[in-house]
C-alpha cells in the first residue's frame, strides 16, 4: 500500500487536492509501484522562494521542488520505500495554469507528476532526460484524462 501525505500550508483551500490523488494514485499504479511514502505539500510564492534560494541559490519563486531521499542510495525500510517531499507553490501554479490557458487542476496536477517523477529518479538536465521524462509525465495526465 502506497502512502502519500497532502499538506496545505497556504492560507486558501486547494479545492483541486482530492482529484491530485486520484492522479497520484493512477501514477503509482500505471508505474506498478507499491509501499512507497512521500509527502506533497502545497505552499505559498514565499515559502518556496526560501527553499529555492536555499537549496538552489535562486532568490526567486518556483513551480515546484523536490526533495528526493534516494537520491543516491535507496533508504531501506523493510517493503518501504521512502521516496522525500514535493513542495508546490499555489501562487505559482496558478499563474502558470491562466499563462498556459489551461485549468487549476491542469497545472497542480502536472507539477505533482513531475515531483513525483523527479523522486523517481527521472530529471531533465539534458535532451535526452527531458524526452523520457516530458512524455512520461504527458502519458500519465493523458491517460487519467486531464488534457492540455
Amino acid at each position: 500500500m502506497n502512502s502519500v501525505g497532502f499538506f496545505n500550508e497556504t492560507d486558501e483551500t486547494v479545492e483541486e487536492t482530492e482529484e491530485i490523488k486520484k492522479v497520484i494514485h493512477y501514477a503509482l499504479d500505471n508505474e506498478k509501484l507499491k509501499y512507497v511514502v512521500f509527502n506533497i505539500i502545497f505552499v505559498d510564492d514565499l515559502f518556496i522562494t526560501s527553499l529555492n534560494q536555499d537549496y538552489r541559490g535562486m532568490n526567486s519563486p518556483t513551480d515546484v521542488i523536490s526533495f528526493a531521499l534516494e537520491d543516491n542510495l535507496p533508504i531501506d525500510l523493510g517493503k518501504y520505500r521512502l521516496l522525500g517531499d514535493i513542495y508546490i507553490s499555489v501562487d505559482t501554479a496558478k499563474r502558470q495554469a491562466i499563462n498556459y490557458g489551461h485549468s487549476l487542476l491542469r497545472e497542480l496536477s502536472f507539477l505533482a507528476v513531475h515531483g513525483l517523477l523527479h523522486l523517481l529518479g527521472y530529471d531533465h538536465i539534458n535532451e535526452d532526460e527531458e524526452k523520457i521524462m516530458f512524455e512520461k509525465q504527458e502519458w500519465i495526465l493523458d491517460g487519467y484524462g486531464i488534457k492540455r
